[in-house]
């Protein structure tokens, strides 16, 4: 199905309650509407998990951002309070035609150093074209993409157009100004990029696209009696840097370096994540690649 343009969107923080970046955002927002206000589309504003916010933890009971499975969507044995969120979201972004949006950028922050990254909820041209876009205006802006599987939980699993926004390092429950006013000029540039698109003046975009892809999720040294490794010192804080074959990736509690043994050049991201501890993720290694970006004349949903 296609449609002219883009109708209706969403603005979502707080899907992590302790992600203040975009759950304050999300509220001054709601404050100061016109700041989002464009005159060919409808903006909605989101705080996503309102109780994790309020007691400024990730989640209550599960966390938010892995609900939204379609097979948990439509379970009634999944009764948690962030399962039930969910499916009010769903409900209402989503699923219900009189009120679904077009389109969702969901706005998260991270401990580790990824500075601005974006992620497209799908390789839809629309996406890949302004994530072209955003990363041309803005070279320090990275562009990466979760293993298909792993993402199929996530809330922008259920839409075709958008971005998730992940800005870092901010530690949890803590606000940074600086952080926090890049988002609000990045989440400015998208929807000024959709109201000149919805009127046929969509700015150029380059013809390629660089892209972070996850390939492989790697866990810290574990036995059972839990963590048996750290980050590597020399990898701390080096996310999106070239990570070789033989570089150090882990630190033992005796001193020893664990080195990375993979065959080829990667580049890693997520390092060192602190909510990724329960996860099991200490680092996410990607392949960086140049793709072609299709032209389009109408947004596809």
């Amino acid at each position: 199905m296609s449609a002219n343009h883009i109708r209706r969107l969403a603005i979502i923080g707080g899907t992590h309650g302790n992600e203040f970046t975009g759950a304050y955002l999300v509220k001054k927002l709601k404050s100061f509407p016109d700041l989002v206000k464009r005159s060919s589309f409808e903006t909605i504003t989101l705080l996503a998990n309102p109780k994790a916010f309020a007691v400024a933890r990730r989640y209550v009971d599960r966390d938010l951002n892995r609900c939204f499975s379609i097979k948990d969507l439509r379970n009634p044995q999944c009764s948690s309070y962030e399962d039930k969120q969910a499916k009010v979201i769903h409900q209402v972004l989503a699923a219900e035609e009189n009120s679904k949006v077009d389109a969702i950028f969901d706005l998260h922050s991270t401990t580790a150093n990824m500075g601005l990254t974006i992620i497209p909820v799908s390789d839809r041209p629309f996406n890949l074209q302004l994530a072209a876009y955003l990363s041309s205006i803005d070279p320090t802006i990275k562009v990466y993409q979760w293993q298909q599987s792993h993402d199929r939980c996530f809330l922008r699993s259920r839409f075709e157009l958008g971005l998730t926004i992940e800005v870092g390092p901010i530690a949890q429950g803590v606000l940074n100004a600086w952080f926090f006013e890049q988002t609000e000029k990045l989440l400015c540039m998208i929807l000024d990029y959709i109201d000149a698109y919805n009127r046929g003046r969509a700015p150029t975009a380059p013809s390629q696209l660089t892209i972070y892809r996850c390939t492989e999720i790697v866990d810290y040294p574990r036995d059972e009696e839990g963590i048996q490794a750290m980050i590597h010192p020399r990898l701390q804080f080096k996310d999106y840097a070239p990570l070789n074959p033989g570089d150090p990736l882990f630190l033992n509690f005796e001193g020893k370096t664990i080195f990375y043994e993979g065959e080829s050049t990667v580049y890693p991201v997520f390092i060192n994540e602190a909510a990724y501890y329960e996860k099991g993720i200490a680092v996410c290694l990607t392949k960086k690649e140049q793709i072609p970006i299709k032209s389009f004349t109408q947004v596809e949903k």
